[in-house]
């Protein structure tokens, strides 16, 4: 797997995270059974992640283009 495809699906993964962690928080209107400082660890970490793989795939898109970059370049004689 590549580095963008492993990013993405990291991405995918946190925003699941924090989509159940809102469904939670807001399903305790009804019961009161969530525990809040736990869920905003979750959305904590969650959010992180999700930064952590969006540097990712900047990074890779730099390297690609600087390989495009170079293969583009007019060869030295």
């Amino acid at each position: 797997m590549d580095p963008i495809s492993i990013a993405r699906y990291g991405m995918m993964a946190a925003t699941q995270q924090l989509t159940e962690s809102a469904t939670r928080i807001a399903g305790a209107a009804n019961d009161g059974s969530v525990d809040y400082a736990k869920e905003a660890v979750t959305q904590i970490e969650a959010s992180t992640a999700f930064k952590a793989d969006v540097g990712v795939i900047k990074v890779a898109d730099k390297m690609w283009q600087s390989l495009l970059d170079l293969q583009s370049a007019p060869a030295h004689s």
